[in-house]
C-alpha cells in the first residue's frame, strides 16, 4: 500500500520535469541600424522631436507578424521582438533621420518644454511584416507638425523590401531596409518644408 502513493508521486514529477524540458527557447530580434551613411555637419539649425508611433494593433504584440495570404495575419510564438516595437520604430526613425539631417537635432517628444521653432512627427504603423510573397513590408501614415500645432505635411508611406533569405532573420533585416525607406521619404519632405 505504502508503495502507491510513491509511485504516483513518482509519476506526477516525471510528468512535470518532462514538460518544463520540451519547450523551446523563443529567439528575439531587434531591428537593425540604419544602412544609411551618416551626414556630416554637427551644428544643429533645427529641433525635430519625434512622437512615440501609434501601432496598428495586431502589431502591439511580442510576436513577428507574418501575413499569410491576402487576409490572414499570423504572431509568431518562438520569434519575438527583444522589446516592444513601438519603441524600436521610434528610436530607429530618430536615429535614422538624424543621419539623413545633419543639421537637425533629433528628440523624442515626451511633452516637456516646447522650442518655437520646432517640428513634430507624428507616425501611424498600419503595417510592418512579412508577407506571403517574400516581401518585408511597411505602411501608415505620418505627420509634420509646427509647434503651435498646425499641420505642415502629411504622406501616407509604404515601403516594399525583397527578402534575401528564408527565415526570421533576413525578415527582420528586411524590415529595417524597409523603415530606412520610410525614413528617406520623410527626411525628403521635411527638407522641403523648412
Amino acid at each position: 500500500m505504502r508503495i502507491l502513493p510513491a509511485l504516483l508521486t513518482l509519476t506526477m514529477l516525471l510528468g512535470l520535469s518532462g514538460c518544463a524540458t520540451s519547450t523551446t527557447p523563443a529567439n528575439r530580434f531587434m531591428l537593425p541600424d540604419s544602412q544609411a551613411v551618416p551626414s556630416g555637419g554637427s551644428d544643429a539649425e533645427h529641433v525635430l522631436r519625434v512622437r512615440a508611433p501609434r501601432l496598428a494593433h495586431y502589431l502591439d504584440v511580442d510576436g513577428i507578424v507574418l501575413q499569410l495570404d491576402d487576409i490572414s495575419l499570423n504572431a509568431a510564438r518562438q520569434h519575438l521582438w527583444a522589446e516592444p516595437l513601438g519603441r524600436q520604430l521610434e528610436r530607429g526613425m530618430r536615429a535614422r533621420l538624424a543621419e539623413r539631417l545633419g543639421d537637425t537635432r533629433v528628440l523624442r517628444d515626451e511633452g516637456g518644454q516646447r522650442e518655437p521653432d520646432a517640428l513634430f512627427l507624428r507616425l501611424e504603423v498600419d503595417s510592418f511584416q512579412g508577407r506571403y510573397d517574400g516581401l518585408a513590408v511597411a505602411s501608415g501614415l505620418w505627420q509634420l507638425l509646427a509647434a503651435d500645432g498646425t499641420l505642415v505635411a502629411m504622406e501616407n508611406f509604404r515601403a516594399e523590401t525583397e527578402l534575401d533569405d528564408d527565415g526570421y532573420p533576413a525578415l527582420v533585416r528586411a524590415l529595417g531596409r524597409s523603415w530606412d525607406q520610410v525614413a528617406d521619404q520623410v527626411a525628403a519632405t521635411i527638407r522641403r518644408h523648412r
